[in-house]
Parts: structure tokens; C-alpha cells; sequence
């Protein structure tokens, strides 16, 4: 037994060892078509890592039906259909449930189709409960009230059922709800493009925009005052902080904040084009218009291609750039500038 483990071992250190000169050559024929099968193999996931690495274009805002300006919730509802339909049939499909090579090592789409997913969710959740409601006591749209959960579902399930399965089924009653938006006269779809509606949209925004900005922001760790109950002085919480407080995101998680980042502010730029085209009047009377295309603009900046093959983590000042710091600038004037388009919403 122990002469055959001999010549086992030694076969195996003749066929990935170089051979001296003269020796005869122990790899046979199927040890190269291996080799050469296992080659082909890493490159093609090379290619295909790269491929699917790629993030989408931004969207065409369809605001037109048939040649004629549609009617108000069409652009939103259309929109969003795009972009949830754009987590699942971009190049590679959906990737944060993967199991296999190469989507089970990637990790930036990903975490930057968490970014959308997370903007799909709140504006599926507004359309649910604001947009298509005319007040709390109003009965809410049953193709919505099923699309809304759908999209709650697990983001990493792979089967029994898998995520794309929900999601898909999520898209289904926005459709139905859309196509119902186009023929008032037999359905009771609605879309009320009111000042108070769309201030509750951007009020959820604006929290998703802050944290993401303070946690780009944290890449090179800063001392922070805590400012948790400020303004109210009988304010309490149930667990106490200390004065200062040191905030630094984990070095291993800094490109994926990055890349949630980036996926969140691409989805939210297609929901702010189709904003302007359902609330045209709203932001006319209120004269809003340049402020809503003021965020517009600050979130598309965020969206230049990526010149580096790896997020940088550079200091603040120091010799290397920091691409979290970068991001973080644009995210916060983005903002600053929602939370002046609201009150200027609010004002009569």
C-alpha cells in the first residue's frame, strides 16, 4: 500500500513539476486537455465578471401615450416597472442570490442592486399609500397593495421561491396598475399628483440620501459630536451616548456603501425625471421646477464612469484620492437641495 501511495505521489510531482532535461514526459494527453479546458474556463469567467460588472445606462422616462402627453401617475408607474425590471433582465440577470461562478465572488452590482432595490421599495410603498390614495380613509389599489409586499421579499433567496420569481410578480400589478391609469373610465386606478404626496416621497428620500452620505463620509473614520437629541431638551432614548462618538465604516465595507450609493442615486434619478413630467403643475405653481432639476443634476454627477479598477480610500487631503468622500460630497448637496424643494412644497 505504501509502494503504491509511492508512485502515486510521484507521478503527480513529475506532471506539475518541470521535468529534467531527457526525462520522459509522464503528462498524458487528457492532463493537457485539463489544463486546457480548466484555461478556458477562468478566462471565460474573467470575461464574464467584467461583463456583468457593468452598470446599466440610465432610463428613457416614457411620459407619453400614443403620441399624446399620458396621464398623471403614468410616468412614475412606467418608471418604476423600468427599473425593477432592470435589476432582473440587465447583463447577468439578478446577482445577489447567486450561487455560482462568477455572480457568487462579485460583490459590487450587488450591493449596488440593493441600492435600487431599497428605492423601488420606498417609492412602491409611497405609490401604495400616498399616490394613489386621496386620504387615509380611502381604500387602497389592489394591484399596489400586492406589488408593495413583493417587493419586501428576501433580496438573497435563491429558491422555494426565488427572489426573481417575486419580483417579477411585483412588476405584474405595477403593469396592471399602470394600464389601468389609461382607461379612467373603467377602472378605479388613481394618481393624485398633489404638493403633500410627493413632499412624502421626498421626505423618505432625504433620510436615504443623509445615511448614505454619513456612511461614505465615515470611510476615514471621524470623531463626531452626537447630536441625536438636539433641539429638545425633555428628549430621552432608551440607551445613553456619549458626547462625541467615532464613526468609521469598516475598511471591507467601504466599496460596498459605495456601490449602494451608486445604485441608489441611479434609481433615484429616473424617479425624479418622472416626477417632473406626473407633478408639472404642482412644481409650476410652486415654482419648484429648477429646484427639483437642481437634485436631478447633483445625482447625476455621482453617476461618471469609474476611472479606477478598485474604490480608493485615500485621506481626506492626502496623495490618493477618496472616491467615498467624492460620492459623499454629491449625495449630500443632493440633500440639502430636497430639503429646500420641501419646504418649498409646503409653503402656500
Amino acid at each position: 500500500m505504501n509502494d503504491f501511495f509511492s508512485r502515486v505521489a510521484e507521478r503527480c510531482r513529475r506532471i506539475f513539476r518541470k521535468q529534467p532535461p531527457g526525462a520522459a514526459s509522464e503528462r498524458g494527453p487528457w492532463t493537457r486537455v485539463v489544463l486546457a479546458l480548466l484555461a478556458v474556463f477562468l478566462v471565460l469567467q474573467l470575461g464574464l465578471a467584467w461583463y456583468w460588472s457593468r452598470e446599466p445606462s440610465p432610463l428613457w422616462v416614457q411620459w407619453d401615450y400614443q403620441g399624446q402627453p399620458a396621464v398623471p401617475g403614468y410616468a412614475t408607474a412606467d418608471t418604476l416597472v423600468a427599473v425593477a425590471s432592470t435589476l432582473l433582465d440587465k447583463p447577468g440577470g439578478y446577482l445577489s442570490n447567486d450561487i455560482a461562478p462568477p455572480g457568487v465572488v462579485l460583490d459590487n452590482i450587488p450591493n449596488w442592486e440593493f441600492g435600487v432595490l431599497v428605492q423601488v421599495r420606498d417609492l412602491a410603498r409611497v405609490l401604495r399609500n400616498d399616490y394613489s390614495r386621496s386620504q387615509t380613509q380611502s381604500l387602497e389599489d389592489p394591484d399596489l397593495a400586492r406589488a408593495e409586499p413583493d417587493f419586501n421579499f428576501d433580496s438573497e433567496s435563491w429558491i422555494l421561491p426565488a427572489t426573481e420569481s417575486k419580483y417579477r410578480e411585483a412588476i405584474r400589478y405595477l403593469e396592471a396598475y399602470r394600464d389601468r391609469l389609461l382607461t379612467p373610465e373603467t377602472s378605479n386606478a388613481q394618481f393624485y399628483a398633489r404638493a403633500d404626496n410627493l413632499r412624502e416621497w421626498l421626505a423618505v428620500a432625504e433620510k436615504r440620501l443623509g445615511d448614505l452620505s454619513q456612511r461614505l463620509s465615515a470611510s476615514v473614520g471621524q470623531r463626531r459630536v452626537n447630536t441625536d437629541l438636539a433641539g429638545d431638551p425633555s428628549a430621552d432614548s432608551s440607551k445613553p451616548k456619549p458626547g462625541d462618538v467615532q464613526v468609521k465604516t469598516p475598511w471591507l465595507q467601504i466599496d460596498n456603501v459605495f456601490y449602494e450609493a451608486r445604485g441608489a442615486a441611479w434609481a433615484m434619478v429616473q424617479f425624479l425625471r418622472a416626477a417632473e413630467y406626473d407633478f408639472k403643475q404642482v412644481l409650476e405653481d410652486k415654482n419648484a421646477v429648477v429646484s427639483l432639476r437642481q437634485i436631478i443634476r447633483e445625482l447625476e454627477a455621482s453617476q461618471a464612469p469609474m476611472r479606477s479598477p478598485m474604490v480608493l480610500n485615500g485621506s481626506g487631503f492626502g496623495m490618493f484620492p477618496n472616491h467615498s468622500l467624492v460620492m459623499a460630497s454629491y449625495l449630500s448637496r443632493a440633500n440639502s437641495a430636497v430639503i429646500n424643494l420641501r419646504e418649498l412644497l409646503d409653503q402656500g
